[in-house]
């Protein structure tokens, strides 16, 4: 008889399909996978212990370097929780550009999800597809905020400031002339609002194309159809949210069920899957981007033509006008104040948990009557998915635990923290 032993092997932390800083110890007999080992914290910043450090405003910024690939959802909700504590609401043109941005950020999301994730598999053309897209929605994140990523662009109390009426212009230079040039500024000549539009007109044929390359292949579906199979009640009790929870199918979406900002005005739908299986998620996911679209025209339909402002006018949480700053004593003094001591935030403590795209993200926040929080925990669903990872790749082989990190949609920022 052959001496059998098994083996232990470090996949990560410096594998291109670790998705970041993930140092996995597997247990390996021969191909199959005996256990699994996450070892995490490779990333660890303290930003919930950062937090504690500092005024209310000057966090919101850390809050976009969790999930750095879906920035603008984790803003909202620690943006929520502020509020909530305030008892404060936005205007309702505020509210309606933070959806309509939430889903821009889904979108954003899951195309970095949809080619990494094909990349991980062996699918190189769905991750040049995908990327072309996402410039797209960088110049839109980048018109609105200044950054094409870590926006800092949702406040307590509204917005950092309105929807621009013009888009920046690509200009004739050393890489471009002047054809070049006239193609790429095709639809960029309107407002923000007008280059969104035309992104959502042709954002349902791209979709047709990644489902093209993806959904029907035989290789494809070869790497994804019964890996990593989770059962409805499994996926419930590891505590699964989103895609991973939806795809398992339990029809739960905190926009639907617990609505915020105005999703309960909007009409949208929850997409499902059957068997919880590698196939299903990324269905599900496919399936997600679609329905963003139609919040999203929906959104641009009521901006249109509802105008208004988008911060509330209490200058003990939000700065004056610019203009009114430079020549109004109260406002520069208003200005001075919060930008170095901040606001008092009522004593108590409040959870505020968005949909985002990895599944809910949530804010646990405790206040004393400081200027900055006694305490804040960030609830990340990368996290928890993560803890499941042995469950899910347990009697698989190697390669698929790259296709099960692929599913999980793991970003190391909001993991480690």
């Amino acid at each position: 008889m052959a001496e059998i032993r098994n083996y232990t092997m470090n996949f990560g932390p410096q594998h291109p399909a670790a998705h970041g800083v993930l140092r996995l110890v597997l247990e390996m007999d021969g191909e199959v996978i005996e256990r699994a080992d996450p070892h995490i914290g490779l990333l660890h910043r303290a930003t919930e212990k950062l937090a504690e450090t500092k005024p209310y405003n000057q966090s919101i910024g850390y809050m976009d370097r969790l999930d750095y690939v879906s920035m603008m959802c984790n803003e909202h909700a620690y943006v929520m929780a502020i509020e909530k504590l305030l008892g404060i609401q936005p205007p309702i043109r505020a509210q309606y550009i933070r959806t309509m941005f939430d889903e821009i950020t889904r979108i954003l999301n899951h195309l970095m999800w949809l080619g990494t994730h094909a990349l991980d598999i062996g699918a190189m053309t769905v991750f040049l597809y995908a990327f072309r897209e996402r410039e797209d929605m960088f110049d839109m994140y980048e018109a609105v905020s200044g950054a094409r990523m870590h926006a800092t662009y949702y406040r307590p109390g509204g917005l950092y400031r309105d929807l621009p009426d013009s888009m920046p212009q690509y200009t004739v230079g050393g890489w471009r002339n002047a054809k070049d040039t006239a193609r790429l500024n095709a639809n960029r000549g309107g407002s923000l609002l007008d280059f969104i539009q035309d992104f959502t007109d042709r954002f349902p044929g791209y979709v047709d194309e990644y489902e093209t390359l993806l959904t029907d292949n035989r290789i494809w579906k070869q790497r994804t159809v019964g890996i990593g199979t989770v059962s409805a009640e499994r996926a419930l009790n590891l505590g699964f949210t989103g895609p991973m929870l939806r795809g398992s199918g339990v029809e739960w979406d905190l926009r639907k069920k617990q609505p915020y900002e105005v999703y309960d005005r909007l009409d949208f739908d929850i997409p499902v899957g059957v068997n919880g299986d590698c196939y299903d998620r990324y269905l599900v996911r496919i399936e997600e981007m679609r329905q963003s679209n139609r919040l999203i025209r929906q959104c641009i339909d009521w901006l249109r033509r509802n105008p208004g402002p988008v911060m509330i006018s209490d200058h003990k949480v939000t700065p004056p006008d610019r203009v009114a700053m430079k020549d109004d004593m109260e406002a520069l003094i208003h200005h001075f104040k919060l930008f170095t001591e901040g606001y008092c935030v009522p004593a108590g403590e409040v959870y505020a948990a968005v949909e985002a795209p990895k599944g809910e993200f949530g804010i646990y926040m405790i206040s004393d009557g400081a200027n900055k929080p006694y305490r804040l925990k960030i609830r990340a669903p990368g996290f928890v998915h993560l803890s499941a990872l042995d469950e899910m790749t347990r009697g698989h082989m190697l390669a698929d635990v790259v296709a099960v990190i692929g599913t999980q949609d793991i970003v190391f920022g909001e993991v480690d923290r």
